[in-house]
């Protein structure tokens, strides 16, 4: 089944893949990292002016990285603004997503913080560094295959 933004993208000749609807009807589209950015000023122009928030999760074990988007098309005098999820699937080897922050500034932490977590690279983000955790730290934390370091905090014995 396909909402009224996968049709209008159909119609614009605008490739991505439909994966359905949530528990509360709000459509989630894929998009290819090489078409993401381009369809990212679309959807702003076409009226997502809000990025309610940016996330980023590990598939599965040796698999593929997902960064999620929830967007929001907010007018004045709508009662119920529309919104859309799309996810951008980047294979682990070499994870790297257009950034969106020249679109949604407010994306600039929620990016950060989905390379600390995960490692994905956002092409042309203005500060892409550690946000969480030390500079010096090595691997990505929320990664399904990542192995702790072996580390002892020192407590006080009371």
């Amino acid at each position: 089944m396909q909402g009224n933004l996968s049709a209008w993208l159909v119609k614009h000749a605008l490739i991505h893949r439909s994966l359905g609807f949530d528990y509360q009807g709000m459509e989630t589209l894929q998009i290819k990292p090489g078409d993401w950015h381009s369809i990212a000023v679309i959807l702003y122009v076409y009226g997502y002016n809000y990025l309610r928030s940016q996330c980023a999760y590990d598939v599965a074990p040796g698999g593929l990285l997902a960064s999620v988007y929830h967007l929001t098309r907010i007018e004045y005098g709508v009662d119920q603004p529309e919104e859309v999820c799309i996810k951008v699937f980047a294979p682990r080897r070499d994870p790297r997503i257009p950034s969106v922050f020249w679109v949604w500034k407010s994306v600039d932490f929620q990016e950060r913080e989905s390379y600390d977590m995960l490692g994905i690279s956002y092409d042309n983000h203005p500060r892409l560094k550690r946000i969480l955790m030390p500079e010096s730290w090595i691997g990505w934390p929320l990664r399904k295959d990542y192995i702790a370091p072996n580390f002892y905090e020192i407590q006080d014995a009371h």
